[in-house]
């Protein structure tokens, strides 16, 4: 049975990359290609996919994990692989919410990829290594592990919002940000943002 795939990336030189390394494969047919997020999920809703490998930043308009979201909501709809360079526990957690069935990093190796697409396909996860052993992680230690809103929070924290500003942007009050900032500095051990971001940035837990 040959496995059909929807490649979803902003940049032609990692969409012909995949397409290469997929072409290897004799049960695999990449049938579309889409350069944003929104295209991927038209794409995706039209049918006769498999699997979507996608990424999670485009250059502009909706995140990866919203395409994701979108394209997982629809019964019977294919299966989303996320392959993207980010490992952090933002990133993962938003991914693995919107309904991802798998979620590898870009430098993985061809065998790796091709092993993943063929678990998503039948329906099972396909987690990196680094990307379990991230979530491993905090279960192992619940009570000390950023929630998701948490996490959402400290990102927009890391990119100069103010606390005003993230209440818009996420529909919450002031007064709630305040106190997802309290919980964050206690888990985090730090007494301010800017302590914060830097604690979060180094363990991976946001962006920068």
């Amino acid at each position: 049975m040959t496995i059909r795939l929807l490649l979803a990336d902003d940049h032609p030189v990692v969409r012909a990359g995949l397409r290469a390394v997929l072409a290897a494969e004799p049960d695999f047919a990449v049938v579309g290609e889409a350069a944003t997020a929104e295209r991927a999920v038209e794409l995706a809703a039209a049918g006769g996919v498999e699997v979507v490998l996608m990424d999670l930043q485009f250059g502009s308009g909706m995140h990866g994990s919203e395409a994701t979201a979108a394209i997982t909501s629809r019964t019977g709809g294919p299966r989303v692989l996320v392959l993207t360079t980010y490992d952090t526990d933002a990133d993962i957690l938003a991914a693995v919410e919107a309904g991802a069935a798998g979620y590898l990093l870009k430098d993985a190796p061809p065998e790796e990829l091709a092993a993943a697409v063929r678990t998503a396909a039948a329906g099972q996860s396909a987690l990196a290594p680094a990307v379990a052993h991230r979530l491993m992680d905090r279960m192992r230690t619940p009570a000390e592990a950023l929630t998701k809103r948490e996490l959402e929070v400290l990102q927009l924290v890391g990119e100069g919002l103010s606390n005003q500003q993230i209440s818009k942007v996420l529909f919450l009050s002031q007064a709630t940000v305040k106190s997802h900032l309290v919980h964050i500095f206690a888990k985090l051990g730090v007494d301010s943002r800017t302590a914060a971001v830097a604690a979060a940035t180094a363990r991976r837990l946001i962006r920068r």
